[in-house]
């Protein structure tokens, strides 16, 4: 097992760590739980092992929309953490199929020739998400200081973490902030890849064996600027060996974003990859339509004319509710 791997990249500096690895990948599991009040107590089937002890902040659910995100503190790693739950289809291969077909379809703000997936944008610009998770960042690290903040998530929720890294960064000027997703899909073209590699440089996108939403939307390789294309840098977790003799290797790709010798080397047909990520279960615990548990004793809660639910240990939290009620309506399907 290779750990803490150090990337030779003038633009990355940063240090690809396997432990932590491990720990995200458990925040970025533990999100798709639908009790809402045994994940924001942390008392969760998921909230215990590598990331005991965390205190959820504010855990923000989009019904309408069937997105769900938690920010918290993880003291032991004196950081802000930043989870979105990947998608809760009923059938996640339907969901894999419409990715066939998705195309770049929104100029990203402010960025010439820099295009995105429209569902993926919207999921966190426009929905309950955004305001709930920014105001709560910027309320724990004025409590606890400026520690990093660390953002993450699995399949379409590494590609809604993606936009709040960036947002975080560029938007909010927070300097620290480091993002890991697992078996995230394209989300934009290379002129985004480069913009949102220049501004968030400590990014790592962990793609497991032949885990297929990686390779979701398609990258076509002679229509570089017009096709979908990641951002760097990925890091292929991959098994090698003969008999039983099989070791894991976490391979650290290179600047490109789209690294031949990684998981672009495989076919990337498998779901099953896509569902397990370090041996931890990476889907819903129950998989009716956006099925949520509440129980009437919860602690402070508000609830918006859509439905939708922020738990919060702020005060105040009904302003965050105001300002996603206001927020943009038009909303396209995910």
């Amino acid at each position: 097992m290779i750990t803490g791997l150090r990337v030779g990249h003038k633009n990355d500096g940063h240090v690809y760590n396997h432990t932590l690895a491990k720990i995200l990948v458990e925040y970025a599991s533990a999100v798709y739980m639908s009790d809402l009040t045994a994940l924001f107590t942390w008392t969760c089937s998921r909230c215990t092992d590598l990331t005991e002890g965390f205190e959820v902040v504010e855990l923000i659910v989009d019904v309408e929309n069937c997105l769900q995100a938690y920010v918290g503190v993880a003291h032991d790693l004196n950081a802000v953490i930043v989870a979105f739950r990947g998608t809760q289809e009923h059938s996640i291969r339907n969901w894999i199929q419409d990715l066939f077909w998705k195309q770049l379809d929104l100029n990203y703000p402010d960025m010439p020739d820099a295009m995105v997936h429209h569902g993926f944008y919207s999921a966190y610009h426009n929905t309950t998400l955004r305001p709930g998770i920014v105001s709560a960042v910027q309320e724990a690290r004025e409590l606890y200081g400026d520690i990093p903040v660390m953002v993450t998530g699995h399949s379409m929720g590494g590609a809604m973490a993606s936009f709040c890294a960036l947002d975080l960064t560029v938007n909010y000027g927070i300097h620290n902030v480091q993002l890991m997703t697992f078996g995230q899909p394209r989300v934009g073209n290379a002129a985004f890849a480069s913009y949102f590699s220049k501004h968030v440089q400590n990014a790592v996108r962990v793609t497991n064996e032949h885990d297929i939403v990686p390779h979701l939307p398609p990258y076509y390789s002679y229509f570089p600027q017009k096709t979908y294309h990641h951002f760097p840098r990925e890091v292929w977790v991959h098994n090698v060996g003969i008999g039983s003799l099989v070791y894991m290797i976490e391979k650290v790709c290179d600047g490109s974003g789209e690294d031949p010798s990684c998981s672009r080397s495989v076919s990337g047909n498998s779901v099953s990859d896509h569902l397990a990520y370090f041996g931890i279960e990476m889907q819903a615990d129950t998989w009716g339509t956006c099925r949520i548990v509440f129980h009437g004793n919860m602690v402070q809660y508000q609830v918006d004319l859509a439905g939708n639910i922020v738990l919060s240990k702020r005060p105040g939290v009904s302003s965050v509710l105001q300002q996603s009620v206001e927020a943009d309506k038009s909303r396209n399907d995910i």
